[in-house]
């Protein structure tokens, strides 16, 4: 079907323009230029409103265990075979900033699978938990920042809070 092809191409799209676009904000706020950064803050919220739109197209949205689950495929498919080739190129072809954020990328996402793991084992618990990311690798802990990040080494306080 062409246009359930044409979706999943939008969707890829607008979810890289939205992470792109706030990527270019922080560098536009870092550069002094409020009004540009909010200019691309909001470009990148109306990219989740499409990219939303053409997941529920798709009926790409189930119920929170099915997602959980899909979520714990996709972190696993990334950790088990999209980033170990990724990290060997890049070491190979001497490109050690590429094979950082691939090694941090892959560590992170296999702490995503287990989390969502435990989400999906104790979803019947309604039970409220905070989680804490690490802003320079992607890392998330579970009801507490670490004294430091065991992936990356960054700091225990500058963990954001979800």
């Amino acid at each position: 079907m062409n246009t359930d092809k044409n979706l999943k191409e939008a969707f890829a799209g607008e979810s890289q323009a939205n992470r792109k676009y706030l990527a270019f904000a922080k560098k536009a706020e870092e550069d002094g230029f409020e009004s540009v950064a909010k200019l691309f803050r909001a470009a990148a919220e109306a990219e989740t409103i499409h990219a939303h739109s053409h997941l529920k197209a798709l009926n790409g949205i189930k119920s929170t265990a099915e997602n959980l689950k899909e979520g714990i495929t996709g972190e696993t498919f990334e950790f088990e075979n999209m980033y170990p080739p990724m990290i060997e190129e890049a070491k190979k072809e001497g490109r050690s900033d590429a094979q950082r954020s691939f090694l941090f990328a892959s560590a992170a996402e296999k702490v995503h699978a287990d989390l969502y793991k435990d989400a999906l084992e104790n979803l019947d618990t309604k039970e409220v938990v905070n989680y804490f990311l690490c802003p320079v690798c992607g890392n998330i802990e579970k009801n507490s920042a670490p004294e430091k990040c065991a992936i990356c080494g960054a700091k225990g306080e500058v963990f954001v809070s979800y």
